[in-house]
């Protein structure tokens, strides 16, 4: 499986980081599976920076980022998805949604989804009903927002800005990346910091402590 990485200048670092960092270390990967490949994707293969001030040189353009059933695509937040450049990943994921690919948007990446139609037939959510409906001229998928923080309608997953660790939980079961009961033990261990989680999942992972 290979991961497309959308990068896009203020890129909300943080949104991504707990998804990112567990797909490239690979520490908790099944092992039965190869460790996903994660693949940075720019609108053209000019640097970013980040919303953080951390520049990023992409991998490959839209143009060449060659899609395949099982593979997952990261829509990270940012103040720039409406400034009219990022319409060619638009229109790739347009053609991606009802395959075997997974996209998952967080944050400023469901108000482009919203704009262009994508967001009018999949339940999903955003920062904020009204305020997407504010933003979104195009919006038409109001009766399908649910006001939760991560929204799963089949292959696609959308998330609220606040939401990184819910997001990245949603999208390693959806892809299966790890085995369920190490998963289900990462989240609560950082969502309760409670370090009977650390043992479960270590244990999970084959790890014992005496």
């Amino acid at each position: 499986m290979n991961v497309f990485l959308y990068v896009l200048d203020t890129l909300a670092d943080w949104e991504i980081s707990f998804l990112t960092a567990e797909i490239n270390s690979g520490r908790y990967v099944r092992r039965d599976i190869e460790k996903p490949n994660i693949i940075k994707v720019g609108n053209d293969l000019a640097k970013i920076t980040t919303m953080g001030g951390i520049e990023i040189t992409p991998d490959v353009d839209v143009d060449n980022m060659n899609l395949q059933d099982g593979d997952l695509v990261i829509l990270p937040g940012a103040h720039t998805w409406q400034n009219g450049k990022n319409q060619k990943i638009i229109d790739k994921v347009k053609e991606s949604i009802n395959k075997n690919i997974v996209v998952a948007a967080i944050c400023g990446a469901t108000f482009a989804l919203a704009d262009n139609g994508i967001l009018d037939n999949k339940k999903h959510t955003s920062n904020d009903k009204d305020f997407l409906k504010m933003i979104c001229a195009k919006y038409k998928g109001e009766n399908l927002y649910e006001d939760k923080l991560v929204v799963v309608d089949g292959n696609l997953i959308t998330a609220t800005g606040i939401a990184p660790l819910e997001f990245t939980f949603e999208v390693i079961k959806k892809t299966n990346i790890m085995e369920n009961e190490t998963v289900t033990a990462w989240y609560n261990l950082y969502k309760t910091q409670e370090p009977k989680y650390f043992f479960e999942l270590m244990k999970s992972i084959g790890q014992h402590f005496e």
